[in-house]
């Protein structure tokens, strides 16, 4: 598909007829073109999804290594722990609890983790609504990442600055490889996951990101003011207008919650 194609799809909530046929590397060449494509209509990029970087649910979607995508302003809402998403022209939406990085800085080149931390500017509970618009979540890597990285949304909740959570990267990672989380729905508990199926912590799932970015001919760098979110913590769960759904969260990253609409 062209993209023209893949952004008429994305607009629309339309189901792609068949897979994208792409490799993995011309796939991500086609979502740069979809990103100058928004660009170019007014849509700014305000920072990076990653996706499949928790481990346990590989073998449920068949893609064994992690990929990434664009969110834009368009597709980005903050709250202060309770939030409101549509799900107007999204495919077979489902929700994701996660965690969110803001940059405060570009990371310096071949970074740490001791340099990704100096670069934070803050830390978030997130809920990412993710698509796909191929039958039933069956796909190849490479369709996910021409499928916009199956990003539809991000309801970002409290800010907390990363040195209020943690003094140093080591500290950060330990907090968020112990760190758990409920996601409920309607007040019912669905799923436990837990910080460490993100790549063993997300701060770690953030230092793979960077390095792939920058691995990605043509992909802009992180900038300042870019937010990235790292990945589900458990599977990703259908949802529907009228639900209300929630993340609970270890202290001190904080609860979420989110009520969807048609």
């Amino acid at each position: 598909m062209t993209p023209q194609d893949l952004l008429k799809h994305l607009d629309q909530g339309q189901m792609w007829p068949q897979p994208s046929g792409l490799s993995l590397d011309a796939a991500y060449a086609r979502a740069l073109e979809v990103r100058q494509l928004r660009m170019e209509r007014g849509e700014q990029p305000r920072g990076y999804k990653v996706g499949f970087t928790n481990r346990t649910i590989w073998p449920r979607y068949n893609v064994f290594a992690p990929i990434w995508g664009c969110v834009w302003h368009s597709t980005l809402t903050l709250c202060e722990g309770e939030g409101q998403v549509s799900l107007a022209h999204t495919c077979q939406p489902r929700l994701e609890p996660e965690v969110v990085f803001c940059m405060k800085a570009t990371p310096v080149g071949n970074a740490s983790l001791n340099d990704l931390f100096d670069a934070i500017d803050w830390v978030a509970p997130g809920f990412e609504l993710v698509q796909s618009h191929l039958p039933d979540w069956k796909f190849a890597a490479a369709d996910t990442v021409a499928d916009g990285g199956l990003h539809a949304h991000l309801l970002v909740g409290r800010r907390t600055p990363v040195q209020a959570l943690a003094g140093d990267a080591n500290a950060l990672d330990a907090l968020f490889s112990a760190a758990r989380v409920t996601l409920q729905k309607h007040d019912q508990a669905v799923e436990d996951g837990q910080g460490a199926n993100v790549l063993d912590s997300p701060l770690r799932a953030l230092l793979h990101f960077t390095r792939t970015l920058r691995a990605c001919p043509g992909a802009p760098d992180l900038q300042a003011g870019d937010l990235i979110t790292t990945g589900t913590w458990t599977d990703a769960w259908p949802v529907q207008a009228g639900e209300e759904w929630s993340a609970r969260f270890s202290d001190p990253i904080g609860s979420l919650s989110v009520r969807f609409t048609a």
